[in-house]
């Protein structure tokens, strides 16, 4: 178990404590929630940074780590989806965001039966790069014209980067399907 994997570890730790801390929704536990989102992101660019950096890339690094995000980043939006603030987001959205993940998460169990892991693609890292922009900007509910407007920006650029990125997925690791 080396750094970078525990690194993506300690971040699906932190998620029961976001939510949590969201759920609670007064002024103090929604900037804990804050900050506690933003260290488990910071984790994911440092996991992916280090096991980069020093030769320390695992398969089980390859599988956990997109699943850790997903894991954050769909929790954090199912519960935003549900809970009064500013900007609502919608459940729509969240609605295909999820759906993504599954077929995605589908297609990668489908290439391990086939002993093929597949490492996460730019889109896919841009995407959740997005997300978690959304996510953080939502967490901040302020309540103004210039930060809904942003808001509603980042939840369309996701959407988008989802859909390019499942796409992009899919056309790229084709041969898994002919299996």
């Amino acid at each position: 178990m080396n750094l970078p994997n525990k690194l993506t570890l300690v971040r699906v730790i932190l998620i029961p404590f976001f939510l949590v801390c969201l759920y609670i929704q007064t002024p103090p536990t929604r900037i804990a929630a804050l900050v506690l989102f933003c260290a488990a992101s910071i984790t994911d660019a440092l996991d992916g940074h280090i096991a980069r950096k020093y030769g320390l890339v695992t398969n089980f690094g390859k599988f956990m780590d997109p699943l850790a995000d997903k894991l954050l980043v769909c929790s954090a939006m199912i519960a935003l989806a549900s809970i009064r603030s500013a900007v609502m987001l919608p459940s729509w959205a969240v609605i295909i965001i999820i759906a993504r993940e599954f077929i995605i998460t589908g297609f990668r169990t489908l290439a391990a039966e086939q002993k093929v892991v597949i490492a996460a693609g730019f889109w896919g890292k841009l995407k959740t790069v997005f997300q978690m922009i959304m996510v953080i900007v939502l967490l901040l509910n302020i309540d103004n014209t210039f930060f809904r407007t942003v808001s509603y920006i980042l939840i369309a650029i996701s959407l988008i980067l989802t859909i390019i990125s499942a796409v992009d997925y899919m056309i790229k690791n084709k041969q898994v399907l002919k299996g």
